[in-house]
């Protein structure tokens, strides 16, 4: 199931922040030098195409149920109930993914901003024993004796 053509509530969105449409930021998220923040962000854009896609399906199939033409008589208040519970879990599950990528979103470093490591200047200790304790030491201070 390719979830690259499937529509989402956040392409918009995500078109803006990347300045890309969604095949080129599908495209971007492949190479080497993708930002983490991308490819997190197309996973949960993809996991929430699907899921608006499953409150999509529920949605009409209440509709085509319901509809005003249809005989009352094959209401089943069962499966308008099962319906129910299916479309509150794919509701949540939206919140959640929409929740997730404007965390995201929002916590993301900057465009064009790489993370480096930061260097540190680490003090190096040179120091130098004096003369008359240079001296006083063996030659062979600490080496093992030979057999």
């Amino acid at each position: 199931m390719n979830t690259r053509r499937k529509p989402s509530s956040v392409d918009t969105r995500l078109h803006q922040v990347f300045d890309a449409p969604i095949d080129d930021l599908y495209e971007m998220a492949v190479r080497s030098d993708a930002s983490p923040a991308l490819t997190r962000a197309l996973e949960l854009r993809s996991f929430l195409a699907l899921t608006e896609e499953q409150v999509a399906r529920v949605r009409d199939r209440v509709h085509h149920a319901t509809a005003a033409d249809r005989d009352m008589g094959e209401l089943s208040p069962d499966s308008l109930r099962f319906d129910a519970q299916w479309l509150k879990a794919a509701l949540d599950a939206r919140d959640g993914y929409r929740a997730a990528i404007d965390t995201l979103l929002r916590t993301m470093p900057p465009t064009g901003h790489r993370t480096q490591p930061i260097r540190t200047a680490q003090p190096q200790v040179t120091a130098a024993l004096p003369t008359a304790v240079a001296a006083l030491a063996p030659q062979r201070a600490g080496a093992a004796r030979a057999r």
